[in-house]
Parts: structure tokens; sequence; C-alpha cells
């Protein structure tokens, strides 16, 4: 090898020993005599001295050098004189003498710093990502992502499962997202499909024997790319047979805790993971995802609202709207700069609006409010003892702030969840050391499409009824519920999964119920189903988000920075500027003519 040593691992014990380095110019400091370079690799740091007294040909060399060139140095490790030792780096107590030197390669000045953990314009990081990773944070973030995947892999394989790897090409089969085709060039007009996810393989390994798999698995969804999504992105694919949904959730509880405890010790999880029924969440946090590590609970104030003089409640109930709310405590004295943000991030949401009532203000009593020190556009629509009700139904104190949404259920849920999460980072109610881990269980099986009218699966086809809510399929699909479950962490969904239907009769009829012809079945799911008819066992599985956890884990606001090459906003990749054209030629041997928009 080019050395001996990597730099960020010497130290006092090395003092007196010859070491060969072999990095990057993170700093350059000539102080007309001596030059001192900080060499980085992989490890760390380390201080080299070039002393033109002791060693002229090496002090040359090192007069060449400038930031991110790749040299190699041999000289012995010395302590730092008396009064320069530099307590922020490991190796701030020992510096490396150099007796010989070599530049391996020089490098153009890059187009940002990259030894400063400064603001870099995220494309212009992404365009020289190469450079980006080479940069303490991003090699931090691709550390922790390592051993976090090496976690899961000796877990996983300590508790008897093995990994199987399984196709990227595959058939288009619909998984609730648009696939990415890839044309044949051997079948002339016929397409693969990128895999959404695994789903009816691992499923087909259950018929196999396999019992318990998993696999560390690329998967790729054409939508809309945001914080927390990519066209490709990476899952713990899981699937055991012979299993009810608490032994699954169990283990996952389980690899999660001993994760934490593993990768990021100072972390505090909340155990035992609460288990929260879809219903439930959606009524107390208005999402299926909620951060449990704060309050600010919705209430349902629509039998209160119902009985005022306020047309705003009044018509959203009488269209069958609800009206909720939350409670922002000490926040009554808020101005009307901060109303109004407020307000305009209820209307980007879909909203009209916020209905604001401050209640008084703090250090008086709620038993003495009177309604002259209620502030609010609705306040002489409403009685005192109204407002009295709304707020003995939060909980709320004199100097809390309602912050109350009418209108159609759904969207009201939205907004409130959306306003819950702003006034606890307002408020800084979340503890960023805390991770709330919880189960989200009892979703409904189906969903009726606004657009289409038609049935869709809240999860996938795949997802088995309850079996107490069988019966309901012919006569009640809405109110079926499937074995589907969530595991969310600090607001963000980072698993889902379920207990599988194995029968082909059940699975054909949740097919229909989908809108499927029984000749679409066919072409589509053939093959799982006639596995099915050769002793499919009882089987379930969880797919968790990679990408998401270890983003969660570092601290990031996007799953981008915990990608070593992610495409952008855009979904462009800008290291290699894909997607991109191809040549006629390519096009010609797949079968395929471009059509010129209109």
């Amino acid at each position: 090898m080019l050395k001996t040593h990597s730099c960020g691992e010497l130290t006092k014990k090395n003092v007196g020993s010859e070491v060969t380095l072999a990095g990057w110019v993170d700093r350059r400091r000539d102080h007309g005599g001596l030059i001192f370079i900080d060499l980085r690799d992989k490890d760390g740091v380390v201080q080299v001295v070039f002393n033109p007294d002791t060693s002229p040909d090496c002090h040359k060399v090192a007069s060449q050098m400038r930031g991110e060139y790749v040299i190699q140095v041999t000289g012995e490790v010395a302590p730092r004189p008396k009064g320069t030792a530099n307590p922020k780096l490991p190796t701030g107590e020992i510096e490396v003498i150099a007796g010989k030197a070599a530049i391996l390669n020089p490098s153009k000045t890059p187009p940002f710093y990259i030894n400063e953990d400064i603001e870099v314009e995220e494309n212009l990081r992404l365009k020289y990502r190469y450079l980006d990773l080479r940069r303490a944070r991003m090699k931090k973030n691709l550390e922790l992502r390592h051993r976090v995947v090496k976690f899961i892999r000796d877990f996983l394989d300590a508790k008897g499962f093995i990994e199987v790897e399984t196709p990227i090409l595959i058939k288009s089969t619909p998984e609730g997202a648009r696939d990415y085709l890839v044309p044949s060039r051997v079948h002339p007009g016929k397409f693969y499909a990128l895999p959404q996810s695994p789903q009816q393989i691992k499923q087909l390994l259950m018929v196999a024997g396999v019992e318990k798999y998993f696999q560390i698995a690329k998967c790729f969804r054409d939508e809309d790319t945001r914080a927390d999504r990519q066209p490709e992105f990476t899952q713990l694919d899981l699937e055991m047979s012979f299993v009810e949904e608490a032994d699954i959730l169990g283990l996952m509880e389980e690899l999660f805790t001993a994760m934490m405890a593993t990768v990021k010790p100072e972390i505090k999880v909340i155990k035992p993971f609460p288990r929260l029924s879809y219903a439930e969440a959606m009524e107390r946090y208005g999402t299926d995802k909620p951060d449990l590590r704060f309050g600010l609970e919705l209430k349902d104030l629509t039998d209160i609202a119902a009985k005022t003089e306020f047309s705003i409640f009044r018509t959203a109930i009488d269209q069958g709207g609800k009206v909720k709310g939350i409670c922002a405590p000490g926040c009554a004295g808020y101005s009307r700069r901060q109303l109004d943000e407020l307000n305009k991030l209820v209307q980007s949401l879909g909203g009209g609006g916020v209905v604001t009532i401050a209640l008084g203000s703090a250090g008086s009593k709620l038993d003495a409010l009177t309604i002259d020190e209620v502030r609010s556009v609705a306040a002489k629509f409403l009685t005192l003892d109204q407002v009295k009700q709304m707020a003995q139904l939060f909980g709320a104190e004199a100097g809390d702030l309602l912050l109350i949404i009418a209108g159609k259920p759904r969207l009201v849920d939205n907004i409130l969840s959306e306003l819950r999460l702003e006034m606890g980072k307002r408020l800084k109610l979340a503890d960023p050391n805390q991770f709330a881990f919880a189960f989200i269980v009892d979703f409904p099986l189906l969903n009726k499409s606004e657009e289409s009218g038609l049935w869709e699966p809240m999860h996938h086809p795949f997802t088995a009824p309850r079996d107490e809510d069988m019966s309901l399929l012919d006569s009640a699909p809405e109110k079926v519920r499937g074995k589907h479950y969530d595991i969310v962490c600090n607001g963000y969904e980072i698993a889902g999964g379920s207990l599988r239907i194995y029968t082909s009769q059940l699975q054909k009829k949740i097919f229909r119920l989908l809108g499927y012809s029984d000749k679409e079945v066919e072409a589509r799911f053939g093959h799982l189903l006639e596995a099915f008819g050769y002793g499919a066992p009882p089987h379930g599985g969880i797919a968790a988000g990679i990408d998401r956890i270890v983003m969660l884990l570092v601290g990031e606001e996007t799953i981008r920075e915990v990608i070593a090459f992610p495409k952008n906003q855009a979904a462009v990749d800008l290291t290699f500027d894909a997607p991109s054209a191809v040549s006629q030629e390519q096009l010609k041997e797949l079968h395929l003519r471009l059509r010129e928009e209109e």
C-alpha cells in the first residue's frame, strides 16, 4: 500500500515511529520558513511539518502543494511543541515531521470549500458530488448509513433470516405508483419494469419455503420527488411465514430499539412503542404519521361550533364538514404579523383561513375570563360559555391561543396536522435527541378514489382483510379493515407492511372489488395466483425505508443528504446529466420512435 497508517489513527503512542501517509491537502499554511499541511484521508486529519533546514528537497515539494492535491508523505511522528496542541483534533497532540514527500496528483481549485462546513447551493453540490462527499459531514452520513445496514444484516442473520437478491427487471404490475419501464430489444414492443418493491417476489419466496427472507433492496418509483422521496431508494424488505401481526411488530421493535442503542446511543427511544389505530391517529393528530414527541392534539369542536352564530362554522357543518382545532400554549399574545403567517400557511394548504381565539393574557385566570378579553374575529358571535367549553375541551389556560379550522373533514385534518407541526417547531416542543416510534394499525383495506369513484387499496392489493370484517366485503367494503401496519417516527412513516392474502380465491375477490376483469387478473397476476395453488403458507412482512431512517439519525432534512449520488428535486442526476438523450441507433435497436410534442 502507499501508506502505513491512516491520518486519523495516529496518537501519542506513535511518537518516534516512522510512518507513510497519503491523502488530500486539507489546509496549507506557509509561515515563511516552515510549511504546515493538514493532511486528510477517510479516517481524519493530521498536521505535517515541512522544515527547509532538515529536509530541503521535501520542503521544495511542499511549496508546490495546494488544497485538494493528493500527496504522499513519509516522516517521524513527534509531539507538538508545548502550547501548540489542537484539542479540536483527535490527532491534535502530535504532528509528522516530513522527510520525504511526493505529489501523486494535483487538483484544480474546487468550486466550493471542502474543508469548511458552509452552505453551498444544492445543485452545485450534486454536480460535483464526488467533491461534496469528501466533506466531513457527508462522510459521517455515509459511515452511519453503513453501520445501520451492517447492523440490520447482522441482527436478521442472528434471527435465522437469509438474504435473497430478487430481480430488477420484472413485470409491470400495479403497486401504487408509476413504473419505470425498460424496453426489450429481444422482444419488440414489450417492456420490463423496474420494481417498486419486491412485493410479489417475496411472497413467491414464502411459497418456496424460504420462511424468513430479507433484502437490502433497491426500489424504483416514477413519482414526484420531495424531501423524503427519490425516484430510486433503498429499503429493508422482510417477509416471514407462519406469523401473526404481533410477531412482525415485535421483531421490528426489537430491531429498531437495538439499532438505536448501537449506532446512536445518545438518542432516547420511547419504549414500548405505542399502538394507535388509523382512526385514532387521524382523530388526534390529523395524520397517520404523527410526531409523538409533543402533544398539541386535535380536538373536535363541531358540537360546540354548531350552537354558535358564527357563519363560517355553521356553513362548514351544514355542508357535512367539521370544526376542529389545536391549542398553542402561551401564544395568546401573538402579533398580527405572526397570525398572518399562520393564516398564509393555512391558505397554502387549501384552507380559507384559520380562526384564532386568544384566551386573555398569561397570568390571568380562565374562570375569570370575560368576553371582552377574548380576542378573535369570531368573538361577537360566541358566548362566553361557548368559549369556555372550547377551552375546557383543550385543557387550555388563560394566555393560550386556539387555532380552529372549519371545512371538509379530510382537509381540516390535513391543515391542522401541518399547523400542529409548525407550532411544535415554533415552540421547540420536540426533543431532537428523542425518537418517538409508534405502530399505526387497523387501516381501512380500501379507499374510494375521488376521481374515478373506484375502490383502491389503501396499501396494496395483496393485503389481507381482518378476519372479523371479512363478511363486510360484499355489503360494506368501506368498513373493512386490513391487516396493514405502519411504523412511524418523529412525523415520518419509516416502515409499512401487512399480513398477506395467501389463497387464490380471496385474492381474486379483492381484484374484482378493485375493478379488474378476469382477463386482466390473469395477465397481470396469473403467476401469483397459480403459485397460491401449490400450498402457500400464511405469511406477512414489512418494508422499512433505509434512507429515511438514516436521515432521521443524522438529523438531516432530506434523504438526498444520506444517498451517495441522489437525484435533485427535478429528478435529475447532475453528476451524470441524466436522464439524457440517446442515439437514433439505440432507439432503432429497441424498436422505438420518439413522437414530437404537438
